[in-house]
């Protein structure tokens, strides 16, 4: 595996950590999960395949309680599978959590929104996606996701893509947005399998007004092993670290 820099960029008003990651409706080795989510310390957490039959509710509860942040939106049903966490001090603004058009016979799909505000920093939406194996389905999904950043200036969609980069839909994303990794890579690229990583089907993107500071699978990050990689879910997570615009004047008093 990549070793990741010994440092990421250090905090700084504005400055975010966001992490993305499939946990596989939390089917493997949950505390190896949450060691791995602590340890990256992010302030928002894109998860995809929150678990949505079984007491989702309460299953994005434990997960939040198990690495120090809250639900922000999505999860369960509301968005069949994507689920929004941030540290306590994100402030949410609104919701716009969207369940997708479903093809018969496929899974269904959504995308947990919220347009969210923290210190130092004008207020963003965020989006954690999980689109579909079905290549036609998928390209409309990709088509889908540019309405989430309606309602802000800046934005962020991170997920799990079921493509690769140069797929007609990830192609046609990273054309209006900056795919986090080849601006300024940072650990590891590839997201899947743990045990071999060959393929990036993850990813962190951020509209232009949005300063990309680094990106990557932690590898070699203190406090996340090999082994809680491989025993947390089926995929690696990928941790961006972003400098977002500052806040507009008034923007002190709301």
């Amino acid at each position: 595996m990549t070793a990741a820099p010994a440092e990421l960029p250090p905090p700084a008003p504005g400055r975010i950590r966001l992490l993305s990651y499939n946990v596989r409706s939390l089917r493997d080795d949950r505390q190896a999960l949450a060691r791995v989510i602590r340890a990256c310390g992010p302030d928002l957490v894109c998860v995809q395949e929150s678990p949505r039959y079984w007491r989702p509710r309460g299953q994005a509860a434990w997960l939040a309680r198990a690495t120090g942040t809250v639900v922000l939106s999505g999860g369960g049903r509301a968005a069949a599978g994507p689920l929004l966490l941030g540290r306590p001090g994100v402030r949410v603004l609104a919701v716009h959590d969207r369940l997708l058009p479903k093809t018969r016979g496929l899974h269904a799909r959504g995308f947990a929104t919220a347009l969210v505000e923290v210190a130092g920093a004008a207020p963003f939406t965020v989006t954690s996606c999980h689109l579909s194996l079905d290549a036609d389905e998928r390209l409309r999904q990709f088509g889908l996701l540019a309405g989430q950043l309606r309602y802000a200036g800046p934005g962020v969609i991170a997920g799990d893509f079921n493509e690769h980069p140069d797929g007609p839909g990830w192609r046609s994303l990273a054309e209006r947005l900056q795919d986090g990794y080849p601006v300024a890579p940072w650990g590891g690229e590839m997201t899947s399998v743990p045990e071999n990583p060959y393929q990036r089907l993850d990813a962190v993107f951020a509209t232009p007004d949005i300063e990309v500071l680094s990106c990557g699978v932690p590898h070699g990050l203190p406090g996340v092993t090999g082994a809680d990689l491989l025993a947390a879910t089926d995929h690696l997570p990928v941790l961006a670290v972003l400098r977002l615009p500052a806040p507009g004047p008034g923007a002190a008093g709301r």
